[in-house]
């Protein structure tokens, strides 16, 4: 009886299938690295039986919600689930969703996947019908009409739709000049736009449109790289703007990384330092180790420790993932590159949950590799989660083990070669995944989750995690979440898919501390 109260609180309704479903993709309790995800209505059975239970508004809600405040770490799935709730008879349901559109989709290959979701939902019909229409409409009138302009010119086509498409179908019929301008640009070219709207008089908004549109039209026959460098700073034109056969010269990308963000800076590092552009202490080698090492940039973009240490460890390494670009490493961006790393863990919000992380300290964690985050081995990587807890939470338990356990004492000034130090110290022996639960139960040590990191050692012992931790709720009546990551492992069933409370991660990206976070948050 004790167990059954204990646990009452973990069984999975609807609502919890529908949660993992937006952030992760599917109803059951495992998040892979896939890209590509085949979505269906037979993916999301539990929000279409919510919308027959009159429940659509509350789902739409929650699709909102997980849009609004980042919590998807997909963003398919939650397009996904707005054209299905769009697609349903149900009037509210439908009202809701259209009315959520320009919110969840805010980019335009966004926007292009809703539509091509909610086609083939349609099956033979196309869809159009006079909802549709006038959510398509207020996407485009409700933009900032020089915005509009650098999404439609940056993002042309997706899905096999263009905006002339969508602009065909909507029926649109502009609500102020500027989007009228970029409007007539998209459906009849540039000249067109021009000799309606290029008046001497016409106002500065639309004149600045129009300047933009010019320079993206310049652009893509140009030669002149100091020219187009130009037209790329005065304008801000993106990566996206430039001809193919312009993205190799140097001129060009020095411009490009004038107002880059920083994710993009690290994506970018290995392309820019093949050209030439970055070498030791040149000025922009000293302009990206100054982005890198200004705290408030960081913190603005929300760049978490393991995409940072992926970054660095790509960096290092001098080559891209398939060898087509190579580069020597430069001192100074290293030395940047590692102070931004320990910044980054201020940009880490703590769960406030009391939580105990299992670090897998077996031989094998020193040279297994991370699925998900190329250059890293996953001793590196469970090292830098282990710091994000010992440094953010404020009431946690850091634990090695194989068949012993033993508390990794992490202090928050510590180093990650310091930490791998320690845990390549502890005792070696077969790896038992119970030990961490079975510890805390016969400690009466209260734990709301239990986070595992592993390679792909997931079972041993003389009962699976999965039983341990029913246990431990039967004896501590806690509802207790078990989180497994193995960080080296392609596939491996261990959560039971009808306990909200047990969780599978196979590898470990720089998306998966938001699935833990949302996951320790009781949000998925």
């Amino acid at each position: 009886m004790a167990e059954q109260n204990a646990t009452s609180n973990c069984s999975v309704t609807d609502l919890h299938r529908v949660r993992r479903f937006l952030c992760l993709g599917t109803e059951l309790g495992t998040y892979t690295l896939d890209e590509k995800i085949k979505l269906g209505k037979e993916n999301a059975e539990s929000l279409v039986r919510l919308i027959h239970d009159g429940r659509g508004e509350e789902v739409v809600e929650e699709i909102s919600k997980f849009s609004r405040e980042g919590k998807a770490v997909k963003q398919q799935p939650v397009i996904f689930a707005l054209a299905l709730c769009a697609r349903e008879s149900d009037v509210k349901t439908k009202q809701a969703a259209y009315k959520a559109l320009s919110k969840v989709c805010q980019t335009p290959t966004q926007l292009f996947a809703f539509i091509n979701y909610a086609e083939t939902l349609s099956g033979q019909s196309t869809g159009w019908g006079r909802a549709q229409r006038r959510a398509v409409q207020a996407w485009y009138n409700e933009q900032d009409p020089r915005q509009l302009a650098h999404l439609v010119t940056k993002y042309k086509h997706r899905e096999g739709w263009t905006h002339k498409d969508l602009l065909r179908l909507c029926h649109l019929k502009p609500t102020n000049q500027g989007v009228a301008v970029v409007i007539r640009y998209i459906v009849k070219g540039l000249e067109s736009a021009e000799k309606e709207f290029g008046t001497e008089d016409a106002p500065d908004d639309v004149k600045n449109v129009l300047a933009f549109l010019r320079a993206v039209e310049d652009v893509k026959n140009m030669r002149d790289e100091s020219a187009v460098a130009g037209l790329v700073e005065q304008h801000r034109l993106d990566k996206e703007h430039i001809p193919t056969q312009l993205l190799k010269s140097k001129e060009v990308w020095r411009a490009l990384l004038q107002d880059m963000p920083i994710t993009s800076l690290l994506r970018y590092l290995g392309k820019m330092s093949t050209i030439g552009l970055l070498a030791p202490l040149n000025d922009q080698s000293q302009l990206v180790c100054e982005r890198l090492t200004d705290e408030e940039q960081l913190k603005k973009a929300h760049v978490h420790p393991l995409h940072m240490l992926t970054a660095l460890k790509q960096y290092e390494r001098g080559r891209g993932d398939k060898g087509k670009q190579k580069w020597v490493p430069d001192p100074q961006i290293m030395e940047a590159l590692n102070t931004a790393f320990y910044n980054s863990f201020k940009n880490v919000e703590p769960t406030n949950k009391r939580i105990f992380l299992a670090v897998d300290c077996g031989r094998s964690m020193a040279f297994s590799g991370v699925n998900g985050s190329s250059g890293l081995t996953a001793a590196m990587a469970a090292g830098t989660m282990a710091m994000c807890v010992a440094r953010t939470e404020p009431d946690s338990h850091v634990f090695g083990f194989t068949d012993q356990l033993v508390q990794l004492t992490i202090t928050t000034d510590m180093r990650l070669d310091q930490i791998l130090q320690i845990v390549g110290a502890t005792p070696k022996g077969r790896t038992d995944c119970v030990l961490p639960i079975q510890y805390a139960k016969d400690n009466n040590i209260p734990v709301d989750m239990f986070v595992y990191l592993t390679d792909n050692k997931t079972g041993t012992g003389d009962i699976p995690p999965s039983e341990a931790l029913k246990q431990y709720r039967a004896a501590m009546k806690i509802d207790a979440k078990l989180c497994v990551c193995a960080m080296s492992s392609n596939s491996f069933t261990l959560a039971d898919p009808e306990d909200a409370g047990m969780l599978d991660i196979i590898g470990l990206d720089s998306l998966a501390p938001l699935v833990i976070r949302n996951f320790a948050l009781g949000d998925i």
